[in-house]
């Protein structure tokens, strides 16, 4: 694997596992030296014993990106230690679901400020310092922005999936100017501990699988591969963009 990320400080949200975790380890894998930050104590430390195993360099902090002062001191201490900010990834979310009906307010409003507001709070905090290396922004989005799912209540983070893309056509069209690209990511049903549940019950992972033209569920390496690339100079002409990830599910 080529260092294409050498020297590069990248801001990785929602390191803890899953997506998250696989992004720390591709990414210093690509030579960028990774801040991370997850709400999960234990599980951050796990990814950045990982990291150093694996010969990277990682920083980590416990913040809530929901807050405005936890995403401001996130990005704060990221300036602090390394002078500079080039890549911000937006992986880190939390949803609730349930039906229009049945929903309560209380749940919608969690997946609006854990899906959506992180992702404006830590980006507008960053944004002056991404200017002034030309930065890259990568915000997780879902196929949850572009398709309704039946039956399965889905309804706020279909909203606030589809705000991630909606945003980050506005990211690129107002950092255009200042150099900074912003893309986003729609996959698709990806294994990760919080899906992990599914993919074990024969069943529903059979059902899963047979929805899936590539035949099987995505990897979270499927999607971080995506997301180096997006952060690289060989996508320098790349702005605005969203790169659906789903093994042909949406073709369908």
């Amino acid at each position: 694997m080529t260092r294409r990320l050498e020297g590069r400080v990248a801001l990785i949200s929602g390191t803890g596992g899953g997506q998250g975790r696989a992004a720390a380890l591709r990414f210093v894998a690509d030579g960028a030296i990774v801040v991370g930050c997850d709400v999960n104590a234990k599980a951050d430390a796990e990814t950045a014993r990982l990291v150093a195993e694996a010969g990277g360099q990682m920083t980590t902090m416990v913040c809530d990106l929901g807050d405005p002062d936890g995403a401001r001191s996130w990005i704060e201490r990221a300036v602090t230690d390394h002078g500079r900010i080039d890549i911000l990834y937006n992986n880190a979310s939390a949803a609730k679901f349930g039906s229009i009906a049945e929903l309560s307010v209380e749940d919608w409003r969690f997946t609006i400020r854990n899906e959506l507001d992180l992702v404006f709070l830590t980006t507008k905090f960053a944004w002056l310092h991404l200017a002034k290396q030309g930065g890259s922004i990568i915000n997780v989005a879902s196929t949850a922005g572009w398709q309704g799912s039946r039956g399965n209540g889905t309804i706020a983070h279909n909203a606030t999936k589809g705000g991630v893309v909606a945003m980050t056509r506005q990211m690129a069209l107002e950092g255009a100017p200042l150099g900074i690209r912003a893309n986003s990511i729609s996959p698709g049903f990806v294994i990760t501990p919080g899906t992990r549940a599914f993919v074990d019950n024969p069943a529903v992972r059979a059902q899963l699988t047979a929805s899936i033209p590539l035949g099987r569920p995505g990897e979270p390496e499927d999607i971080v591969g995506m997301a180096a690339f997006l952060a690289t100079d060989e996508a320098a002409f790349i702005t605005g963009a969203d790169i659906i990830i789903d093994g042909g599910t949406t073709a369908c």
